[in-house]
Formats: C-alpha cells, sequence, structure tokens
C-alpha cells in the first residue's frame, strides 16, 4: 500500500447530515426567543445540556419548595444505595408534625412508609413529609441538609446553598434556575425508576377530622393536566421566592428542561413555562451524532502490523441545534501527528473532531484509537523508516 499520501495533512470534511434533494432548501429561521416574566430562568436540552435560553439563570434566589427536588434526589441517592429502603417505617417526630406550609397531615409518633412519606413530599409538596425523612436518613434536618450541599457540590450546583430539607426561608438558604435546571437533568438522569413520581397528578393520605373522608390533594404543577409531554417536576412559592416551577417535558426523542423562578402567580408560573417549553420543541432538535465504537476515520499507520487504524470516539455525542441546521452540519477530522508510528494502544488520543454549521464551531470530541496495532517485524519497520526518510 502506498503510504505516501500519509506526508499530507490529515484533514477531512465530510458531511454528516443528509441534505435535501430539493432545489430549494428550507430556509434556517429561529426568531428571537420569548421575553419571560420571571426574576431568573433557563430552558435546557436534558440530552445535550444546550442551555436554549435563559434570564438570569445564576442569579441567587430563594428556592421556595423547589428545594424538595434536591431533597428527593438526596433520598434517592440513599435508595439507590441500599442505605434505606421504600418499606422502611418513619416515625413521626413532633418537630415534623408541627412544620407549617404545605402538609401531608402526618400525625406524631405515627409510623410512616418512606414511600408514602416520598410521594406525600413530591406530589402533595408536605413539608412535613420532608422533615420527617430527612430526620430519618440524617439523624437531624440540619444533618440533612449538609447532605444536599455535599450533593449539590457533586453535581456542580455553584450557585446553591441549602439550610433545610423543605424550602422554608432561612439565611442562607438559595439557588439558581441554572442550578435546578442542572439538579432536575441529573435526577431524571440517575433515578429513572423514581422520576415518574413527579408525574402523578393525586395523592391520597389520611383523613378528614369531621367527616372521615379520605384527603385528597392534587399535584399543583398545573402543566399535568394541559399538556401531555410534561411528567414533571415541581412547583414552589413563599413570599420571598414568588411563585416557581421546574418542568420537563418530552416530545418525541427529545426532553426538555425549563425553570422559572419569581413569578407573579400560579397561573403565570404555568404560562411563562408552556411559553419556553413550546419555543424550545418548535425551533430547536437534537440529535446524537456520534456512537461509542463508530469508525469515523481511518489513519495511516507506519512501522505497525496494520498499515491504518480504525478512529472514533468512546462517549456518544449529542448535540442540540436550530431547526434544520443539522443538515448542513460538516466534520472536520485533524490527525494530531501527520505521521503515526506503531505501536498504538487502544484509547490513544489521535486527534479531535470538530462539528461546524456555517464555519462556525458547534461541538468537539477527542478522536481517539478503537483497536491497538503494535509494532511491525524488522523488514516492516525497515522499509516504513526508509520511505519516511525520503519524504
Amino acid at each position: 500500500m502506498n503510504k505516501l499520501k500519509a506526508a499530507i495533512p490529515y484533514l477531512l470534511s465530510i458531511v454528516v447530515a443528509t441534505i435535501s434533494t430539493t432545489a430549494t432548501a428550507a430556509p434556517r429561521i429561529i426568531p428571537k426567543a420569548p421575553s419571560v416574566a420571571a426574576t431568573g430562568y433557563i430552558l435546557m436540552d436534558f440530552d445535550s445540556g444546550r442551555v436554549i435560553t435563559e434570564g438570569d439563570s445564576q442569579k441567587h434566589l430563594a428556592p421556595a419548595s423547589l428545594t424538595k427536588i434536591m431533597t428527593s434526589y438526596a433520598i434517592f441517592s440513599e435508595l439507590k444505595q441500599g442505605n434505606i429502603q421504600l418499606s422502611d417505617e418513619v416515625t413521626i417526630s413532633k418537630k415534623a408534625w408541627k412544620t407549617g406550609g404545605s402538609k401531608m397531615f402526618i400525625e406524631v409518633g405515627k409510623k410512616i412508609p418512606v414511600e408514602a412519606l416520598l410521594r406525600g413530599m413530591i406530589i402533595s409538596s408536605g413539608n412535613d413529609a420532608s422533615v420527617a425523612l430527612a430526620e430519618h436518613i440524617g439523624g437531624a434536618e440540619e444533618t440533612f441538609a449538609e447532605l444536599m450541599n455535599q450533593y449539590a457540590e457533586i453535581l456542580g450546583m455553584k450557585n446553591s446553598h441549602f439550610k433545610n430539607a423543605t424550602g422554608m426561608p432561612a439565611e442562607g438558604h438559595y439557588t439558581s434556575a441554572e442550578d435546578m435546571a442542572i439538579l432536575s437533568q441529573a435526577l431524571i438522569r440517575d433515578f429513572p425508576e423514581y422520576y415518574p413520581i413527579y408525574a402523578e397528578k393525586e395523592f391520597v393520605y389520611g383523613k378528614e377530622l369531621k367527616s372521615g373522608k379520605p384527603i385528597k390533594q392534587s399535584n399543583r404543577n398545573k402543566l399535568l393536566w394541559r399538556d401531555e409531554s410534561v411528567d414533571g417536576l415541581k412547583t414552589g412559592y413563599t413570599e420571598a421566592a414568588g411563585y416557581c416551577l421546574v418542568s420537563s417535558a418530552k416530545r418525541d426523542d427529545m426532553r426538555l428542561i425549563s425553570a422559572v423562578l419569581g413569578t407573579e402567580s400560579t397561573e403565570a408560573r404555568s404560562r411563562e413555562t408552556q411559553k419556553l417549553l413550546n419555543f424550545g420543541f418548535r425551533f430547536y432538535e437534537t440529535h446524537t451524532i456520534t456512537e461509542p465504537g463508530e469508525v469515523l476515520a481511518s489513519p495511516q499507520v507506519w512501522k505497525g502490523e496494520a498499515d491504518t487504524v480504525s478512529a472514533g470516539t468512546t462517549e456518544s455525542l449529542t448535540i442540540t441545534l436550530g431547526r434544520n441546521q443539522f443538515r448542513d452540519m460538516k466534520s472536520d477530522i485533524l490527525i494530531t501527528n501527520q505521521t503515526l508510528e506503531a505501536p498504538i494502544a487502544e484509547g490513544e488520543q489521535l486527534g479531535v473532531v470538530t462539528f461546524t454549521v456555517d464555519g462556525k464551531p458547534v461541538a468537539e470530541t477527542p478522536l481517539v484509537a478503537l483497536e491497538s496495532v503494535a509494532e511491525g517485524g524488522l523488514w516492516d519497520n525497515m522499509m516504513d523508516s526508509v520511505e519516511l526518510w525520503f519524504q
């Protein structure tokens, strides 16, 4: 095989999306994102992490009951690690019973399973259930709050600090719209077995004192009734926080996460969230453009048992672009060393793959060897050395 081509810089441009066969392609028109009446907001794609639009998304804001998303993340983590079980019975303390705000209506001294308390916290937004669970895991709510902060640090939530498990007003208790989106993304990704609780529309627990009828409470996320693609997450309200809503919706293969904090009413938080979700689904799309082990290039190898090596990526790469931009996306594959010499180890980085639209980079990922190439025999080494010398 002629290896003289190896001396030419290895730069390959390939079209990675299907080009329309029609004479005139549809224009790529993406309007400006809608204005959002909230103190802080964000719209993010779940799979790629692309922020489609935002406003003051890193501003420190009171989270109210959005706090319970982190509370549930910490509890789900304990369940996954086997430290607690859904069937564990939690003895309700006087502190949990007396906690103000929204309630699951649990009674002091009663023993209630973790699973029931979880639903009371997530669906009914019960502050009493939140405290009971926090005490069950941490011994004290303050200790559990430290656990919440440790998870926040692990997840990269740089603008959050939690002082309690409920979201009740407390000095130094804050979050941001961006952090709520990061947290929600992690919760959906890490705990698919528990996330469906957020889509449940009502929770029944206990009985009314006078009538003896079961107490049925509805999920405060109105979008669960209005938009069938919405399947979570959480509402919140305090006077300091205003009306807040973190939601996630999935249409076809695309999932979006929105967070709006500090709106003026329950209707406003639903309206502004719906506005964001509709915009994202209408004007953006998300696709996985590389898969682990997919061969993207086969560069020449010198002094090896093989003349080429299969190169690709070890992880999938998913990106979000504006409507119709994928059709014009190109990839530039650049091999760092123009004269690759064996031995080459599997997983060794050989270069980079840059994806562009209209000449502007939209994503980049390392290009690695998908296989090992051992050093060739004495004759192959000698012949390749001579050819390289002449080049």
